[in-house]
């Protein structure tokens, strides 16, 4: 008896990854429910011999959630099949759609589920392809949106694997309804409010009835999207390798040879590597335009929730930053140890009291201030005059920075270790040579020892 073509598209989904266990996406709906029971088909006829686990996130959006989690937990208990429940929070945002937040939330749950790499397998089907290419032209996207689902992604040490995107929804029906399946409906399905509804339940059925063969056709558009996006993807990584000054650096005078639109693509790629969002056509341009701004300038283009900042002829990938000049922390010398938390991620300092006989044993050694001095961690400065340990002449704080290469907006991010008001360290940097242990060394004394320490930023992400 011949196989049925969604069980056939099953099987051949699986058997490209034979050994690799398998991570149903269950909701319950129908699309899952036969997915879920061709996996069992296919495992009962030996046809298959993966691991299966079954996943079934409740986000809790619908009064029916409970309802459909016990339902998912009776299925499985029918087919002896292990299932795991994820219960996901989510919170609706300013500016993004809860539809997607949803399924952010759902796909990070299934891909937790197993430590070692796995299929994650989920009921998309044709319907579904069309529906997102309709949506992501309501959105004017490029190629890479118009492309829509892809059948097999790898995501981290995952596959996230779509088998049934040449099969129709009613399809999936008629095949639930042959094996008298039972499933749960969903009642926002009907909500029009939501966009993928409303083309679903008022739009497709309109062009369907004028053009029956319009879902096949929205498909084949969408792999004719996804065939020119690969093109401009070889394209872009050759330009990378041209362009590229390190993982998170391109180098200006390259960037300059490339036309806008091989720009465009090239930037659109390199963040996409960095798992960043997709900037905006207008910010695109205007840091085409930064590329050609004066020597002595630093611009800084935002381009989604990034920086792009340019800096002496390389253009660094940044995350947006928050002003942080007004902070300061004080030192308990009383304490043998201080422990602080920096501000925006920067990470902690530890900062310790260290004897003679230890003063071997660290990297950056600094005396000890009389009592009545306060001792703190400041971000901000009033340009003073130092002379940092590895120079012989004093210099102002700014064009030692300037020597150091250190970029415009890093300057900003450096801890400076304050006895009083005077400037002891630009932790990470340098120690002012007045505060260096002075010879011969006391074996009564203490000093100050900064263990530990954050490393300075590179001047990219972080």
């Amino acid at each position: 008896m011949a196989m049925h073509p969604i069980e056939s598209a099953l099987l051949s989904a699986i058997s490209k990854h034979p050994k690799m266990p398998l991570v149903i996406a269950y909701s319950g709906g129908v699309d899952s429910q036969v997915l879920l029971q061709v996996c069992c088909f296919l495992k009962q006829e030996k046809l298959v011999s993966n691991a299966i686990t079954v996943c079934h996130v409740n986000h809790g959006l619908s009064k029916n959630a409970s309802a459909w989690q016990a339902f998912a937990e009776q299925t499985c208990s029918k087919l002896n099949l292990p299932l795991k429940v994820c219960k996901v929070g989510v919170q609706a945002q300013p500016q993004q759609s809860l539809e997607a937040l949803a399924r952010n939330a759902r796909y990070q749950a299934l891909l937790s589920i197993n430590s070692q790499s796995s299929l994650i397998l989920t009921g998309h089907h044709s319907d579904d392809q069309a529906e997102t290419f309709l949506l992501a032209l309501k959105r004017g996207s490029g190629l890479k949106g118009l492309s829509a689902m892809a059948s097999e992604s790898k995501q981290g040490k995952d596959f996230l694997v779509r088998p049934f995107l040449t099969v129709t929804r009613a399809q999936i029906i008629g095949y639930a309804q042959q094996k008298y399946l039972t499933w749960i409906e969903d009642e926002s399905n009907t909500d029009t409010c939501f966009d993928r509804n409303f083309i679903r339940n008022d739009i497709m059925p309109l062009l369907v009835k004028r053009w029956p063969s319009i879902t096949h056709t929205i498909n084949r558009s969408s792999e004719h999207c996804r065939e020119g996006q690969l093109l401009l993807d070889e394209l872009a990584s050759d330009d990378l390798q041209k362009c590229q000054h390190d993982v998170q650096s391109l180098s200006v005078e390259a960037l300059k040879k490339l036309t806008q639109n091989r720009f465009n693509n090239l930037i659109r790629y390199f963040l996409a590597q960095q798992q960043c969002l997709m900037p905006s056509t207008e910010q695109l341009a205007q840091l085409y335009i930064q590329l050609n701004a004066a020597d002595d300038k630093s611009p800084a283009v935002k381009v989604a929730d990034n920086f792009f900042r340019r800096y002496k002829g390389i253009l660094y990938l940044t995350d947006k930053f928050m002003g942080i000049s007004d902070w300061w922390a004080e030192l308990r010398l009383a304490d043998d140890r201080s422990l602080i938390e920096l501000p925006d991620h920067l990470g902690k300092l530890h900062l310790a009291k260290i004897a003679f006989d230890d003063l071997a044993n660290e990297p950056q050694v600094i005396v000890l201030p009389n009592k009545t001095k306060k001792v703190t961690i400041r971000f901000s400065h009033n340009n003073p005059t130092c002379l940092p340990d590895y120079r012989n002449h004093s210099r102002s704080l700014k064009k030692i920075m300037q020597e150091l290469n250190i970029p415009p907006w890093q300057r900003k991010r450096i801890p400076f270790l304050y006895y009083g008001d005077q400037l002891v360290a630009a932790i990470g940097y340098f120690v002012c040579q007045d505060f260096l242990p002075k010879e011969p060394l006391s074996p009564n004394a203490l000093y100050l020892g900064i263990t530990d320490v954050t490393e300075p930023e590179g001047a990219g992400l972080k």
